[in-house]
């Protein structure tokens, strides 16, 4: 991240902020007051009591949930200036080992629910251009041409995100200040006169709607009055990219324009007469006919620039559960100049085609809205309880229960009253949601599982060995394998390693080299941390190396051990590896060989000491490894030289069942005997 940018007092960090952080939630006015328009059954039934009662609720749902939850308490939990669910998770995970089921239930429900966003916000700023008149050209009723151009961008968009964004997103920031000045002046110009709108201000109104028989949902219309706030969120978790202090310095001009574009759309719809059709959206419908079409322009970038918002936050996402091991290991790319421009192929087309499907099954906006939300709502609960455990884990006590009895009621009232969209297309957030879900936990304790299996007779000391390495290493009577070797296997305290490591180097083919290297990866709860500790254990030329790599750092190895490899020798820890023949001048260092072992079953069902559960689980995760990037991807090592050799993942299957010798027929001694 630059610093420089984001430095207080600095101008350009907050422009910056409204392009990265607010596109979600910037967008909502496009579709929010359509939603509540809708569920009153049209304009004609909209009257003044029922705008002001949705009103007040919007109003105060903003206040609560995104600046006293989200603003004020939450962007306090920030793990080393960084935010979201995996970052909180990181934190308190060691409080308590029941915490990781609401990590991995929000952070599959976050990501299930960005696949709507692009959707609803593109769909809903397009749908403008119905009944425009271009010349000759109408657009009239149809949604086909809406749906065809909705996706015709979406491709678009996710076609470029491989290059990166980096250049664009400089324009996202002034883009965002003018979509926010033009909502909050044209909500202005449309509250004059009617400024009886403003009684929204006081939560009575609010209170009331939910009881009055002019709101023909109930207490479902709930449902719609949180759409308002689904960028809270994001908003959390792109803390890291902009820095708190220009979030607190942008929100409240963005919750000003907000509020006076909703004040402003329902001004507007109390203005009407009962003669008004229906089949409307207030947000276009109450500016002037000669601006509709930059209304339509500016509304589409926006769109675009949210959805763009929302992508980059999906591979921040997926980077941090991967670091965390609550995903499998995927290809990261980074096309930008800095380490937040990451790019995740396989994250990227299945959002796309996730997207399009959704554009193509519910087609307007209307629907989608349907939809959207519910899965965010399960996010901002589960948010809730690590936010709990965080308070406690800073000694607030009081604060900690009075905000998990606050803001666990609101959010579970919230959650009822979404459940109304399930059937109205909320289950396909939810089957996404579980798909998700179903991923992590087959990577999460697929793995926890296969560690508990793993006994202490899998493994020896490496200390015991070092005689032995030494001797190989010396033994002139053995070709060289490789100047350096380098194995990508845990050590453990007591320099535990597993005994397939050491099979690998004696008992196959014998592997001499000049350096032997043990290379343990360990990820931390801080998201950039990068450094190392290395044990020579009393040679020059076996090195143990703790490698401590934070949850969003690359795990580019090679890169890792040149640098340690250097490091040591102008330390004259090792020998200099000066090779006879190098197209590099004074080259001091060898090549490397790295082995990779990759652990397989043959059989689950011949491992009786596993319970039918666990052999779930950990089917789930091989296949999993199986088709996910595979360790010399992960590593960076495509282009280094690189050896995998297979190794069972548990002794016990290599046992096999004992032959009984029944007999042994001499034939000569039988021939003589005849």
């Amino acid at each position: 991240m630059a610093k420089k940018i984001f430095a207080k007092g600095t101008i350009i960090g907050p422009i910056i902020a409204l392009g990265i952080v607010y596109g979600d939630i910037g967008t909502s006015p496009l579709y929010v007051m359509n939603a509540i328009v809708s569920d009153a059954g049209g304009l004609k039934n909209a009257g003044s009591e029922y705008i002001i009662g949705c009103l007040s609720l919007i109003f105060w749902t903003l206040m609560l949930i995104t600046t006293v939850k989200y603003i004020l308490l939450a962007m306090q939990a920030d793990n080393h200036h960084e935010g979201g669910i995996f970052s909180l998770y990181a934190l308190v995970r060691n409080r308590s080992k029941w915490l990781i089921f609401p990590a991995l239930i929000g952070g599959s429900a976050i990501l299930a629910d960005g696949t709507l966003t692009p959707a609803v916000t593109v769909t809903s700023a397009i749908e403008g251009l119905k009944e425009e008149n271009f010349g000759l050209f109408k657009l009239g009723e149809s949604q086909t041409p809406i749906v065809m151009l909705v996706m015709f961008i979406l491709i678009v968009l996710f076609l470029f995100q491989r290059f990166g964004t980096s250049s664009i997103g400089k324009a996202f920031g002034p883009l965002m200040f003018i979509w926010f000045s033009f909502i909050g002046f044209f909500g202005l110009i449309n509250m004059v006169g009617h400024w009886e709108i403003l009684k929204a201000l006081s939560p009575i109104y609010g209170v009331q709607i939910l009881f009055s028989p002019d709101n023909k949902m109930g207490f479902f219309i709930l449902g719609s009055i949180f759409l308002a706030t689904t960028g809270a969120e994001a908003l959390y978790s792109d803390m890291g990219h902009v820095g708190k202090q220009n979030i607190y310095r942008t929100w409240p001009f963005v919750y000003l324009s907000l509020m006076l574009s909703y004040f402003g759309q329902g001004a507007w719809v109390i203005s009407q007469t009962k003669n008004v059709s229906v089949d409307v959206n207030p947000f276009y419908s109450m500016l002037p006919q000669e601006i509709h079409l930059f209304a339509i322009v500016i509304a589409t970038i926006a769109a675009i620039i949210a959805s763009q918002a929302l992508i980059t936050g999906s591979y921040t996402l997926v980077s941090e559960a991967i670091g965390l091991k609550l995903l499998p290991r995927l290809k990261i790319r980074y096309p930008g100049k800095i380490k937040s421009q990451s790019y995740i192929g396989v994250v990227n087309w299945l959002i796309c085609g996730t997207t399009l499907l959704i554009v193509l099954i519910f087609k307007s906006s209307e629907h989608m809205e349907a939809a959207y939300g519910l899965a965010i709502i399960i996010t901002m609960l589960m948010t809730t309880l690590l936010l709990h455990e965080f308070l406690l884990m800073k000694n607030k006590k009081i604060l900690a229960y009075i905000y998990l009895f606050f803001f666990g009621l609101l959010e579970s009232l919230f959650l009822l009253s979404s459940l109304i969209k399930f059937i109205h297309g909320g289950y396909l957030t939810l089957l996404i949601t579980l798909c998700i879900l179903m991923i992590m936990i087959f990577w999460h304790f697929g793995n926890d599982i296969r560690r508990s299996y793993t006994t202490d007779s899998q493994y020896l000391s490496l200390k015991t060995f070092l005689p032995k390495l030494q001797q190989l290493s010396e033994d002139n009577s053995i070709d060289i394998y490789a100047t350096n070797l380098v194995y990508m296997n845990r050590v453990r305290n007591n320099y535990q390693i597993k005994r397939h490591v050491l099979y690998s180097i004696f008992d196959q083919k014998p592997k001499r080299a000049k350096v032997y290297w043990f290379v343990t990866v360990n990820q931390t709860d801080l998201p950039y941390e990068a450094n190392y500790k290395v044990d020579m254990l009393g040679t020059r030329n076996i090195v143990d190396v703790q490698l401590y790599l934070g949850f969003k750092k690359s795990e580019h190895i090679n890169i890792y051990i040149r640098q340690i490899v250097n490091d040591l020798i102008k330390e004259d820890a090792i020998d200099r590896q000066a090779p006879r023949y190098s197209t590099i001048t004074n080259r001091q260092v060898g090549n490397f060989k790295f082995v990779l072992l990759n652990q397989r079953i043959q059989e689950l069902n011949s491992l009786p000491h596993l319970h039918k559960l666990d052999k779930f689980l950990i089917a789930g995760r091989l296949f999993l490894q199986k088709i996910t990037a595979s360790q010399p991807t992960w590593y960076g090592l495509e282009f280094s030289e690189f050896v995998e050799e297979t190794v069972p993942l548990f002794i016990e299957e290599r046992k096999s069942n004992k032959l009984i010798q029944k007999e042994i027929v001499n034939k000569k001694t039988s021939e003589k005997s005849e």
